[in-house]
């Protein structure tokens, strides 16, 4: 078999591989989640977390159940109960002028000491001696208008307080013509076998209520409701009448318009959110937001309505003595479990980050050093985890071996261009010494000789520079709408004498319309490269053919020959710079050892692909790929 290089006179077949310095990149392999770095940086901060809230978990189990109690020194049921006591006095009065006894009973009942003051902290009423500076915060607000502190004990509902009666207590002989109703109707459910209960509410109307509240009308009693027990007094109606006037406004303003006067209904359990007042019909519907606005309307309209009756918003302190409430402080075992705790978690927090920072750090440390080394001893490092560090070492390793073959390469290039260069300039040389010396005359066919070595020189001149521009990016192209099968013809045409030298076939098959947008000129240098290459390695009475065609949304170049073809082991060299099958690097068969890379590099720049296929003795095949384009508007 016939030894070959590649170039553009002079190649080596074979089944192209990706362009590469050396060895293929390695696989990426799959790190396993529990060796990943940041798996084990975050367990590892878990941990740490994990720790220091059970700590804390702990610690405040152990010391502040106790210390809540018994050292901040504060009793909530009692301060709700002072609270209510006085919300109940401001509901009941329309001032605070007469609260200094009742303040003085809490404090003596509760040891605490009770000061009540407006906005502005203008004293009201205080235990404490004159001059005892307050609290710096108020323990709360009474403000019976806006808080309920009657209904539910111990809590603050929003809501007006129901022992807020105002214009609606009613006087005595309304009471008394309520109670003979209420007993009556109370003596009627009796008969019906229905026990029921007769409660007073706050503004003194009595109200006949049943067990878990039970309907009468399941006992037959609806003969004992006769409406006139829920009628409202004339004391209530002249209430009612003035709360209509009031709420009217709002509720025109909302979109609501007050159909007639509102009328009563009496809850003794405090849970009617309107307090007892209810619409009693509207021009339309109100649900959603009309119904809340409504309701704000009402309340509204009752707070102006009660606050002359009630006592003004006051601000209550509480404290002990002189002092402030008591607040946390722990005593010094509580101080010493805490920082003991504290230095037990930060010492193991210690313990375990420095464990795994050297774990970490140490194969960092190698590659540093190895790093650090002279470049021309291609230190490599151990590879000794499976995790990111391990991953990043046999990159390393990888990185150092490409870097050794690179500078293997980088010398063979260095030898081959200065063999390249070489023989034509030792030619020309030595023919215009002998001329100089007048050994040999100046001859037309010496001058062509001489000529045709310089031409080989800028050949290789130009080769370099080209691919010197591909490596650097700033290979300029000029793209436009070209139709293969022209193209093929261009390039045959080109090379049609120097096949015809050859006593070679110089064919081209073109299918059906394919177009591309590339740069015409390296095309045909691209194609013209292998065109003589083919040639070159074809032998007399031997074929060279040209097809272009559509493949999917490529378009497909191929130029094959009947030559010899190429040896397995040559196929993956085939397009790396200055190689050639000829081990001798002889330059009988022609060609820098540039042309194939050039032609790689062109067509990469194109966005496309070169390969390579063959088999010993049936010739070889060289394939481009491009993208295709559809043709031009004007294009039949």
């Amino acid at each position: 078999m016939r030894r070959r290089r590649s170039g553009p006179d002079g190649r080596a077949a074979g089944r192209q591989r990706a362009p590469r310095a050396g060895r293929a990149a390695p696989v990426k392999r799959r790190i396993p989640l529990r060796k990943r770095l940041l798996v084990r940086l975050l367990s590892v901060s878990a941990l740490i977390a994990v720790c220091s809230v059970a700590a804390t978990a702990w610690l405040a189990v152990t010391t502040t159940t106790s210390a809540l109690k018994e050292e901040q020194g504060q009793d909530l049921a009692a301060d709700n109960r002072i609270l209510a006591r006085l919300s109940g006095y401001a509901a009941t009065h329309p001032d605070w002028a007469g609260v200094r006894g009742t303040v003085r009973e809490l404090a003596a009942r509760t040891g605490r000491r009770i000061a009540l003051t407006t906005a502005d902290r203008t004293f009201v009423a205080d235990s404490a001696p004159r001059g005892t500076p307050l609290p710096p915060r108020s323990a709360a607000t009474v403000d019976p208008l806006r808080t309920d502190t009657y209904t539910e004990t111990g809590a603050q509902l929003s809501g007006i307080d129901p022992r807020v009666v105002g214009p609606y207590r009613l006087p005595a002989k309304e009471r008394a013509k309520l109670d003979v109703l209420a007993a009556r109707r109370k003596r009627c459910y009796a008969r019906y076998g229905l026990q029921s209960t007769v409660v007073r509410i706050t503004s003194g109307r009595p109200v006949v209520t049943t067990p878990d509240d039970t309907d009468p009308a399941d006992y037959g009693a609806s003969a004992c409701e006769d409406g006139r027990l829920n009628t409202p007094t004339p004391t209530e109606q002249v209430a009612i009448d003035a709360l209509s006037e009031l709420v009217r406004p709002c509720l025109r303003q909302a979109g609501l318009h007050l159909g007639g006067r509102l009328f009563l209904t009496f809850d003794p359990t405090g849970k009617d959110p309107f307090g007892g007042g209810y619409l009693l019909k509207y021009s339309k519907v109100a649900t959603g937001e009309a119904a809340k606005n409504a309701e704000r309307c009402v309340q509204t309209a009752r707070r102006t309505q009660l606050e002359p009756y009630a006592a003004p918003v006051a601000e209550l302190f509480l404290g002990i003595g002189d002092q402030n409430p008591a607040r946390f402080d722990m005593s010094p075992a509580n101080k010493a479990k805490v920082f003991g705790v504290a230095g037990l978690v930060l010492a193991v927090t210690v313990a375990v980050t420095a464990v795994v920072a050297v774990r970490l750090v140490r194969p960092l440390r190698a590659l540093t050093l190895a790093a650090q080394q002279p470049p021309e001893l291609h230190v490599r490092v151990p590879v000794t985890t499976r995790d990111e560090t391990g991953i990043l070492a046999e990159a390393f390793n990888d990185l150092t071996e490409r870097r050794a073959r690179l500078e293997t390469q980088r010398k063979a290039m260095v030898s081959d261009i200065a063999h390249e260069l070489r023989s034509p300039l030792t030619n020309i040389r030595g023919w215009l010494e002998v001329v100089r010396d007048g050994v040999v005359d100046p001859a037309p066919a010496l001058l062509d000789s001489l000529h045709e070595e310089a031409l080989v020189l800028q050949r290789i001149i130009d080769d370099l520079q080209d691919l010197a521009a591909a490596d650097a990016g700033t290979l300029r192209l000029h793209p436009e709408p070209l139709r293969a099968g022209d193209l093929l013809d261009q390039v045959a045409a080109a090379h049609r004498v120097a096949a015809d030298a050859a006593g070679v076939a110089l064919r081209t098959e073109a299918g059906a319309a394919a177009w591309l947008d590339a740069d015409p000129v390296r095309m045909r240098q691209a194609l013209g490269n292998l065109v003589s290459n083919a040639l070159r390695h074809t032998p007399a009475d031997g074929t060279v053919t040209l097809t272009a065609g559509r493949d999917g949304d490529d378009v497909v170049f191929t130029v094959a020959d009947t030559g010899a073809g190429i040896a397995p082991e040559d196929l993956p060299h085939v397009f790396e710079r200055f190689w050639r099958a000829e081990k001798s690097r002889s330059r009988r068969t022609g060609g820098s050892g540039l042309g194939l890379p050039i032609v790689r590099h062109l067509v990469a720049a194109h966005g496309g692909t070169a390969g390579v296929m063959s088999e010993p003795g049936a010739g070889a095949v060289f394939t481009l790929r491009l993208p295709a384009v559809p043709p031009p508007a004007e294009e039949p």
